[in-house]
């Protein structure tokens, strides 16, 4: 009789599992579920080591070179996500494992964010309700802008990008994109190195993944290209923000504010930030909504069917070895 295999769910950012339990369990696999919140590394490699999964399916948990090399067993590592800086993927190819993601979940959630951003920011939004909660009613000492006279500034020119540049143009904002790889076809829209993008943009959206060549991609030299006044909007990855230099230009006046959904140590958040007038902070939802969380569950888990059933997966994300995996060419 054949062994059941495990599909170890190692944390979710939703009340229960019953979309993916019940996926998993339809297509035969027996589903162990590790803490909702994301439990330390050590954790989660003591819940593989002991479940010897045949799939990993991972919301914001890590998954290290030390979990994968310690299941036999272990055929595909699922991110419910797009980024995929919490696992290893390096070590996940060595060992013949299929790493998969799901990036088209949150499009329309990520980019809607970021657009609400920088219209918050135009309009005072934010700034104008917290005075007037405070017992201010001071329209004249306002500072707003016209977003349609602005230049927006869009990092990273992917499925998220080309929606948010989209948006931004369909209000009649100036848009230009820097990516280290555009498309041969932009529909008009300028490209840009990203020196050349900061130096022009009143309003910058990132949306770059984070990958050591990311880190930091904003410091204290790109911040300084920027006009006098900008708005930097972060709804991707916390690291591509050198923090500590994005407080310095805050506090300096050179930068005119910051929509933050993601940040470099999360859940903490910086005494700097919160007492800014131009910092807007969010708590890392750009990607959700009703509708993008039971695509994102269905999908990851759909994955896994894929992948421990034979078939190719939809989004793969590596190549694995194809010795570690016993297949010859």
């Amino acid at each position: 009789m054949t062994q059941q295999q495990t599909v170890l769910l190692t944390d979710r950012a939703w009340p229960d599992d019953s979309i993916e339990r019940g996926i998993l369990e339809e297509a035969g696999f027996n589903v162990v579920a590790g803490p909702a919140d994301p439990a330390p590394v050590e954790t989660i490699d003591a819940l593989v080591a002991e479940h010897q999964p045949a799939a990993i399916l991972t919301c914001w948990a890590n998954v290290s070179p030390a979990a994968i090399a310690s299941s036999a067993a272990l055929r595909v590592v699922a991110r419910m996500g797009v980024g995929l800086d919490n696992i290893a993927v390096a070590a996940a190819t060595d060992h013949g494992v299929q790493v998969t993601n799901v990036p088209d979940y949150c499009v329309a959630e990520v980019s809607d964010h970021a657009v609400g951003l920088a219209l918050a920011w135009t309009r005072g939004l934010v700034t104008a309700d917290r005075e007037v909660r405070g017992g201010s009613w001071n329209p004249a000492g306002a500072r707003l802008r016209r977003l349609s006279s602005l230049t927006c500034g869009v990092v990273g020119y992917g499925r998220i990008g080309r929606a948010t540049a989209a948006k931004l143009h369909a209000l009649g904002a100036r848009v230009v994109i820097s990516d280290p790889h555009p498309p041969a076809d932009t529909g008009g829209i300028e490209v840009m190195t990203l020196d050349e993008l900061l130096a022009a943009s009143d309003v910058v959206v990132l949306h770059a993944p984070l990958v050591p060549q990311t880190h930091h991609l904003i410091g204290e030299r790109e911040l300084a290209l920027l006009p006098k006044d900008a708005f930097v909007i972060n709804v991707s990855r916390g690291g591509l923000i050198d923090t500590a230099a994005l407080l310095a230009s805050l506090d300096s006046g050179h930068l005119g504010g910051a929509g933050l959904d993601v940040l470099e140590e999360e859940p903490t958040v910086p005494a700097g930030l919160l007492t800014h007038p131009g910092v807007i902070v969010t708590p890392h939802i750009a990607f959700a909504s009703d509708a993008s969380i039971i695509d994102l569950r269905r999908s990851a888990a759909e994955e896994v069917v894929r992948v421990l059933t034979g078939e190719t997966p939809r989004y793969p994300c590596n190549t694995p070895s194809a010795l570690a995996t016993g297949v010859s060419s």
